[in-house]
């Protein structure tokens, strides 16, 4: 198994602490270079890193990442990053043969929850979401959440920032198959802009988005100062396999 992880936006929510979100210090450790430590602790093989905005300097460091972090780590840059993340998806999915674990490089989680995402596989699916049912965690920001309304087996009935109701929160963490990457170019093909959650939308109309409840367990999207000083006081504490606490 791979793991993917999506680098490409401007991150501007952030831009009065780093210039570029994926090397966004935390603790001091970069956020990026916290995913790809996370996705070799669940078990994958090799990452792919999914650049576009400041392309050059995020590649020109990845062979110093892939030597710290004790893993293959190779880029894959979209055409442009200007436009959803669904294209990064592509982008990245095309030098990856077979199921990945799916990650954005500003959200950071608990070990347990990639671990067992990483084992949800199976038949009845194209891809499984870790989803949050505290949907009053403080550490999500509702206002930059993307929500999740589920169906009588647990899968996904939609997907969005502005449905409603719902029933969860989107953890920014995804155990993909080849069939993702189908359903964002099915959306495009459709007329939509080719967003991730497009993608996820068509597979949940066809039965096969399932997601797995992260429970009590630890994430946080950084996406804005409020996070990331969040992130500062409780990365250290709740990652002790990075941080050595």
């Amino acid at each position: 198994m791979d793991a993917l992880i999506i680098a490409a936006g401007y991150g501007s929510r952030l831009r009065d602490i780093s210039d570029s979100k994926p090397l966004t210090p935390i603790a001091g450790i970069p956020l990026l270079e916290l995913g790809v430590r996370q996705a070799r602790a669940a078990g994958a093989a090799k990452v792919v890193v999914v650049t576009g905005h400041e392309a050059e300097r995020l590649e020109a460091g990845l062979p110093a990442l892939a030597q710290r972090a004790g893993i293959e780590v190779v880029a894959a840059r979209v055409a442009d990053w200007s436009k959803p993340n669904g294209w990064s998806v592509i982008a990245g999915a095309e030098r990856i043969a077979g199921n990945y674990l799916l990650m954005m490089s500003d959200h950071i989680f608990s070990g347990s929850i990639l671990t067992r995402l990483a084992r949800q596989g199976g038949a009845d699916r194209g891809v499984t979401l870790a989803i949050d049912r505290r949907c009053d965690n403080p550490l999500v920001d509702p206002d930059d959440a993307t929500w999740v309304r589920l169906d009588g087996r647990g899968f996904i009935a939609a997907i969005g920032k502005t449905i409603a109701p719902y029933d969860a929160v989107d953890c920014g963490a995804f155990l993909a198959t080849p069939e993702l990457a189908d359903a964002i170019r099915a959306a495009i093909a459709e007329g939509k802009a080719g967003s991730l959650s497009e993608g996820m939308q068509k597979l949940a109309d066809a039965g096969r988005a399932a997601t797995m409840d992260v429970g009590q367990a630890w994430w946080l999207d950084v996406d804005d100062p409020r996070a990331h000083a969040l992130a500062e006081t409780q990365a250290p504490a709740e990652l002790p396999e990075i941080y050595g606490a």
